[in-house]
């Protein structure tokens, strides 16, 4: 996979443009999609992050919960997974016996990469007392690893719901953690991860958008650190973002997520004006990861079956029991869960 700081470094070379397909190149690779979903039996997956080409051919678009979702229900035998690698990974996890796809492998995320398994081993060690809350954004090795498995959508009900004679250890993304404790009262031990896109957002960046246009509200992930967080008018997962902007009576909203989020949001929410956050020094909004995924490797990657993704039964039996866990947890009112 590209290392982390190669992404970041990526991220701001301003210089690659990733140039729109030809409009008969774009409809000819997305009627043979469609062609090739049907005869494979496959369902496509994507992620609200993916570029706009790939939502538009996919079955369904949504956040990490809702993905994780739909990959434990779905009847197709392959799923072609248009996201990074670790969502890639819980849909094999969850469907041991079909195929998994991935568009690209290199398709990684600086969460994954800061929280490796031995290391979360050797704190977990320390403290024999730890119940681990653990974002989805980590390897199937750290999920096996974890005792409940979250997301940006459900942390809140998953800490809640976690036993209260435990220590509550949450891993890998320090600025959702400290989101989550904020809104449960329930201290944790954080581990020092966090997402190389969403920290680029500063209060100065945050307050000269907001300056600029004094009517819009503010919608930022709880991935942003608290600076952020704290000017905002509602901090929630990119799913709940599309629930809360059709409420809106703005008529602009300004949004702070990766940049695809922005595509999902105009189609979902027509004759409103959705306005990307800037950062300090440039619209670094983008992860490279994520946008590693083009309409031509998926393509590619239904014609030939390939990239897959493997996981050993071991592990994929280990790391079922957390994922399990949070959905059913997810499935239940919120009065029962906290």
């Amino acid at each position: 996979m590209i290392d982390v700081a190669d992404a970041v470094a990526l991220g701001a070379d301003r210089t690659h443009v990733r140039k729109p397909l030809p409009p008969d190149r774009l409809d000819a690779l997305s009627r043979d999609i469609l062609a090739l979903k049907k005869r494979l039996n496959a369902v496509i997956l994507a992620h609200n992050y993916q570029v706009p080409e790939i939502q538009d051919v996919a079955d369904y678009v949504g956040d990490s919960l809702g993905l994780a979702q739909q990959a434990a229900r779905t009847s197709a035998e392959v799923i072609v997974f248009c996201g990074v690698h670790f969502m890639a990974e819980t849909a094999k996890i969850l469907n041991p016996n079909k195929v998994v796809i991935l568009p690209d492998l290199d398709a990684g995320c600086s969460l994954e990469e800061s929280c490796p398994a031995d290391k979360l081993a050797a704190l977990q060690a320390t403290n024999p007392r730890f119940h681990t809350v653990a974002y989805i954004n980590c390897s199937a090795a750290v999920k096996a690893l974890s005792d409940v498995i979250c997301t940006s959508g459900n942390a809140v009900k998953i800490v809640q719901a976690a036993p209260r004679d435990r220590d509550l250890l949450f891993v890998p993304d320090e600025n959702l953690g400290s989101w989550v404790m904020e809104q449960t009262g329930r201290p944790m031990t954080l581990w020092k991860g966090n997402c190389y896109v969403h920290v680029e957002w500063t209060h100065a960046a945050i307050s000269r958008i907001r300056r600029d246009h004094p009517d819009a509200p503010l919608v930022a992930h709880p991935e942003c650190t608290k600076a952020v967080r704290m000017l905002a008018d509602e901090v929630c997962s990119t799913e709940k973002m599309v629930a809360w902007c059709k409420a809106s009576k703005s008529d602009a909203i300004i949004i702070a997520t990766e940049a695809g989020m922005l595509h999902r949001l105009k189609k979902e929410c027509p004759g409103k004006t959705f306005i990307g956050a800037p950062t300090e020094n440039c619209r670094c909004n983008e992860c490279r990861f994520m946008k590693l995924n083009t309409l031509e490797k998926l393509h590619d990657c239904m014609e030939n079956l390939a990239p897959r993704v493997e996981l050993n039964p071991t592990l994929i039996a280990r790391a079922r029991l957390p994922i399990e866990r949070m959905l059913e947890i997810s499935a239940k009112p919120l009065d029962v869960a906290g």
